[in-house]
């Protein structure tokens, strides 16, 4: 269990290329890299991202909405390579500061307006268009508490136990177990919940819903960090259940495509600016022309 000794200094200082896989693109200031205009396409919604559970959870809703019938909510869908850096352009740090996906342009009314971490354009667009909220007001509190312990728990399971389990540039047992704990807390607290609720917040399905379950669903059917043995996953019975339910939507299996760039060719639309591309612009389709 031991590792070297780290003694930190008084101030500590960058040494570029520490931090494992992501060393290219981890730096401890923010602001722009480069020059860099981002395109923007015919619909009134303009999405930057790239399909991690945080940019699934907006093309999901994005595609949930379409399914509904809001013809409102066409997007287009650009692809951001983040391990190439394209977060740092000028155009994309214009539209969110904190150079992280998914980043939104809505030019739906007289004044584009940009909005900013997945939570916020979820709430942004399920208010905008009075969809996937729960009916009865007295459930909002349920609704933004379910949201905002996504926004604040899955770090640990991301930039925590993803981090150390499966990018870290060496395996050591103390962050592994010290995550790995809290992961398995976390899906303990949804599992407890889900036993007496069909989802997040009752009866009805929601932003809540597509936000814990691109994170916390994924992992249970065994999408993140190759990590679904180690996490002992299939224990989690309620978990279980509601993530394979919420996966057999079409729109989720839509939006999971969504500026994907891994994986089989026929999961992977790099774009999406069109319902049709689904049918003619994935990957295998590509290839094979």
């Amino acid at each position: 269990m031991s590792t070297d000794s780290y003694t930190p200094p008084k101030v500590w200082t960058w040494e570029p290329g520490n931090g494992g896989q992501f060393a290219n693109i981890n730096r401890p200031i923010a602001g722009a890299t480069h020059d860099k205009e981002l395109p923007v396409g015919k619909h009134p919604f303009q999405l930057y991202s790239l399909a991690t559970p945080n940019g699934v959870k907006v093309t999901v809703l994005f595609e949930e909405l379409l399914e509904a019938g809001v013809r409102e909510a066409e997007y287009d869908a650009w692809l951001i390579k983040i391990n190439e850096g394209d977060q740092f352009g000028s155009g994309f740090v214009d539209v969110n500061p904190n150079s992280k996906i998914p980043a939104l342009m809505d030019r739906s009314g007289d004044t584009p307006v940009r909005v900013f971490e997945s939570g916020a354009i979820l709430l942004h667009l399920a208010e905008k268009f009075g969809k996937f909220l729960p009916e009865d007001p007295a459930k909002r509190p349920e609704l933004l508490s379910w949201l905002f312990w996504q926004m604040g728990s899955a770090p640990y399971l991301g930039g925590g136990f993803g981090h150390f389990y499966a990018y870290a540039p060496e395996k050591w047992q103390y962050p592994i177990d010290r995550f790995a704990m809290e992961a398995k807390r976390q899906l303990d607290v949804l599992d407890r919940h889900l036993a007496n609720n069909s989802f997040m917040t009752g009866d009805e399905y929601t932003i809540a819903d597509i936000a814990i379950w691109s994170w916390y669903g994924q992992l249970a059917l065994g999408r993140l960090y190759n990590a679904a043995e180690f996490l002992d996953v299939e224990s989690y019975k309620n978990v279980q259940r509601w993530a394979k339910t919420i996966d057999a939507r079409p729109a989720v299996k839509r939006g999971r495509m969504v500026n994907r760039g891994w994986g089989e060719p026929q999961e992977q639309l790099h774009e999406r600016h069109d319902a049709s591309d689904f049918e003619t612009k994935t990957q295998d389709k590509l290839e094979e022309a």
